[in-house]
């Protein structure tokens, strides 16, 4: 094998770890954001359940405009532009969600990434260049997410319609 494969092989193994949940993990940098920032009357919760891991529950509601629920996890700026994807590890209850990322905390658009769970544990895998830019559930022109820097990446359930969610969460991993 040539030094230049060599290389790139251990390039390729590089892992950065956002967040591990164990038992006794720190999640004050977790903070929820529901539709009542809107006046919406969605609500969630987020906490540690008995086995370790996040869980990320609550109640979606139409009333007053309203429809989301998210957790967001802040953090301080990290240079990522050696990574090129997200790798979550979750157990959801069957509805879609949405995986979002923001380079900077004080930028108003997210980048988003749709997946659907499964009901069972499941690793999903999300690429960089597929995050796509949103604001307040538009889609905006201009790139898709660069993977350079990150501040917040945060879940959001937000279907268009009354739900009760759960989604539970074990890790967030750049690979």
């Amino acid at each position: 094998m040539s030094i230049v494969k060599l290389f790139f092989l251990i390039l390729s193994l590089q892992t950065m770890t956002l967040f591990n949940f164990t038992d006794n993990s720190d999640i004050s940098n977790w903070k929820i954001v529901d539709d009542g920032v809107m006046g919406g009357k969605s609500y969630g919760n987020f906490a540690l359940n008995r086995d370790g891991h996040g869980i990320f529950t609550g109640n979606i509601s139409l009333k007053n405009n309203g429809g989301f629920s998210s957790v967001h996890y802040y953090f301080d700026r990290l240079n990522t532009k050696d990574f090129s994807k997200f790798i979550i590890r979750i157990k959801g209850d069957g509805k879609p969600y949405q995986f979002r990322v923001k380079d900077k905390q004080d930028t108003r658009h997210s980048y988003v990434y749709k997946f659907t769970t499964t009901g069972n544990w499941q690793t999903v895998t999300i690429p960089f260049s597929e995050m796509q830019p949103s604001f307040r559930g538009y889609k905006m022109t201009i790139p898709n997410f660069n993977g350079a820097f990150m501040e917040e990446v945060a879940f959001l359930i937000g279907n268009k319609k009354e739900e009760q969610f759960e989604l539970l969460i074990n890790s967030i991993t750049l690979e």
